[in-house]
């Protein structure tokens, strides 16, 4: 069963990760469930849209040493499917700080990227 597109091409949420995610070594974008996911070669390090209710949200993989500190925030949440996995979403608002969700998509991506990946991620760190 292919999902509905779930995001306009247009959408500033979607774009604002793309540019987060572009300079990674081996991203590569892939539409699944609807969503743009971003990944370190075959493995996805952030999504757009964590459920149909809450599209604004950005999903991650954090560090798990800061999990809990990260779900003492109000704009943090335990997404389903993902989040049994440690996986946690940050809704996005107008007062969202994308140099935190720079961050957080820094950490999502270390946290599955590849040896090679992290090696040339480090040599050439993302700005």
């Amino acid at each position: 069963m292919e999902h509905p597109k779930l995001f306009a091409e247009s959408d500033p949420v979607v774009g604002r990760l793309r540019e987060l995610c572009a300079g990674y070594p081996e991203c590569v974008e892939v539409e699944s469930w609807g969503r743009p996911t971003f990944r370190a070669g075959k493995k996805i390090f952030a999504f757009a849209g964590a459920t149909m209710h809450r599209p604004s949200s950005v999903v991650f993989k954090p560090d798990p040493e800061e999990h809990p500190a990260l779900l003492e925030r109000d704009d943090v949440f335990v997404p389903p499917y993902f989040g049994p996995s440690g996986w946690l979403a940050l809704d996005i608002t107008p007062d969202t700080d994308w140099t935190f969700v720079a961050e957080l998509v820094d950490t999502s991506y270390r946290q599955v990227a590849l040896k090679r990946q992290l090696a040339a991620l480090d040599a050439d760190p993302v700005a």
